[in-house]
């Protein structure tokens, strides 16, 4: 019988949902498979498509992986979603979008929630994406849940960003902001057909006027879409060829921020498990916290006393 792994890597739909639950649910199994299917990856180019709540991403997503798989390459897609208060599960569902890719073997899309992680992506995102590389996906696509700035974590994990804003939200206002501005590899202005599209096409077009680009440097790309019957989703996905084409020379060095980003993330949660699990005495952290909260103590010395706390128990072991 073949392992998990194996049917992963063999891109048996079933086996990849089943990992992806794996690793949603942060169970044992998880780190081992990512260990055994860590060397097969590397291959796809993710796409991260993120904006505001109602700036219509699920749809834009849904008409850029027909256009995608008109042009003959596989599509994993997921899609992060709100976690509900009860189950902890995504709010919003797979089976209530892009229901006419279905019956296509060549996409697969996943549902994923939040569970509370800031900067619109699952914490599990990154191994997710991993799983539908080594499945054999050429393009992956992830759409964030939507929360403003805090989806910068999109850049940590896409080898393109896409911003998508809508024209008559107070878009144009937050267009200009710095953090989330920075992100974005491609704006897209969709429900281009409303009043002020092409007011917003201009504050962005100001806005980027006020940056410095290199010769070799990417500039960042304009345009309007209005994904529900189509319009420019062909041209949105020609700008995103062009870009990976433009940054192939910068786009090791890109993966490896990433991968920077991610050690990080895992040694710094290790770490934390560990010291509450197999260093501090039950009840030492709470009480901790509780200090804190009650300004006894500021983070930064709490944090040095767990630390310190944390190297003496280990070196009296």
């Amino acid at each position: 019988m073949m392992s998990l792994a194996e049917r992963v890597l063999a891109g048996d739909s079933r086996a990849i949902a089943r990992a992806i639950s794996l690793i949603e649910n942060e169970d044992p199994q998880a780190a081992a498979l990512v260990r055994t299917i860590f060397g097969k990856t590397g291959r796809a180019y993710v796409i991260g498509v993120t904006g505001q709540p109602g700036a219509g991403k699920s749809t834009l997503v849904d008409r850029m992986t027909a256009e995608i798989r008109g042009r003959g390459h596989s599509v994993g897609v997921l899609t992060v979603d709100p976690s509900s208060p009860f189950s902890g599960g995504a709010v919003l569902g797979d089976r209530l979008r892009m229901q006419g890719h279905a019956a296509d073997e060549g996409v697969f899309i996943r549902s994923m929630a939040t569970r509370g992680h800031l900067g619109g992506l699952a914490r599990a995102t990154g191994d997710a994406a991993l799983v539908l590389d080594a499945a054999g996906k050429d393009i992956i696509v992830i759409e964030t849940v939507g929360v403003g700035q805090d989806e910068v974590d999109i850049i940590k994990t896409a080898d393109v960003s896409i911003l998508t804003l809508v024209p008559g939200t107070g878009d144009d206002v937050q267009a200009l902001k710095a953090g989330i501005m920075e992100i974005a590899d491609i704006f897209v202005v969709n429900k281009a057909d409303r009043e002020g599209a092409d007011r917003l096409v201009s504050s962005i077009e100001s806005n980027l006027t006020l940056q410095t680009y290199g010769p070799d440097q990417w500039r960042p790309l304009i345009l309007k879409t209005i994904a529900t019957n189509g319009t420019g989703v062909t041209e949105l996905v020609d700008a995103i060829w062009k870009f990976r084409s433009h940054s192939e020379a910068t786009q090791s060095a890109r993966r490896q921020e990433r991968s920077a980003f991610r050690l990080r993330e895992l040694v710094a949660k290790r770490f934390m498990d560990h010291l509450e699990l197999g260093v501090l005495r039950p009840g030492e952290l709470e009480a901790m916290v509780e200090r804190v909260a009650a300004r006894e103590i500021d983070p930064y010395t709490a944090a040095d006393e767990l630390l310190a706390l944390g190297l003496t128990r280990a070196e009296g072991l």
